[in-house]
């Protein structure tokens, strides 16, 4: 399907209570790769905010970690507010990006999988599993787009 969406690269991010897994598209969204783990702190977000402005994104797509009866949990909650962290600090720096919260479910789990088949262990990915999740996020996302010419998940705010 041919997209309506504008060039750009996409960003994905996996939120964490302690790191956080950040994964970027190429301008034409076709791919998906990592890209950073920022630690959950303070500085978080002007860090996220600087790989958004590095890469030129268009879009955040933020995992929104839903239970698999469907319910919030405390993860739910750390990701939407990181979610409105990043659109509101966007939106005053006058970038043009949408925040988009994508659901989540058992992507760390899948990207671990995925890491013990690449023959990592635990101990050796827990520094890029983050990562790895993100990318999963991102890949998910632009799946949606190109099957709907149109941004996956729903819109920060709503």
């Amino acid at each position: 399907m041919t997209t309506s969406l504008p060039r750009g690269s996409r960003v994905g991010i996996d939120a964490g209570s302690v790191r956080i897994g950040v994964a970027a598209s190429d301008p034409d969204g076709t791919m998906a790769f990592p890209a950073a783990t920022v630690l959950a702190n303070e500085t978080s977000v002007k860090e996220i905010i600087a790989i958004i402005s590095e890469r030129g994104a268009n879009c955040v797509y933020v995992g929104s970690p839903i239970s698999l009866t469907g319910g919030a949990t405390q993860s739910t909650v750390m990701a939407h507010t990181l979610a409105d962290e990043i659109a509101q600090a966007t939106k005053a720096l006058d970038f043009l990006v949408d925040v988009q919260l994508i659901d989540e479910r058992l992507t760390t789990v899948s990207a671990a999988s995925q890491l013990r088949d690449a023959g990592r262990n635990a101990k050796t990915s827990k520094a890029i599993v983050d990562q790895a999740a993100a990318v999963v996020i991102l890949e998910q996302a632009l799946d949606i787009e190109g099957r709907t010419g149109a941004r996956a998940g729903k819109p920060v705010g709503e």
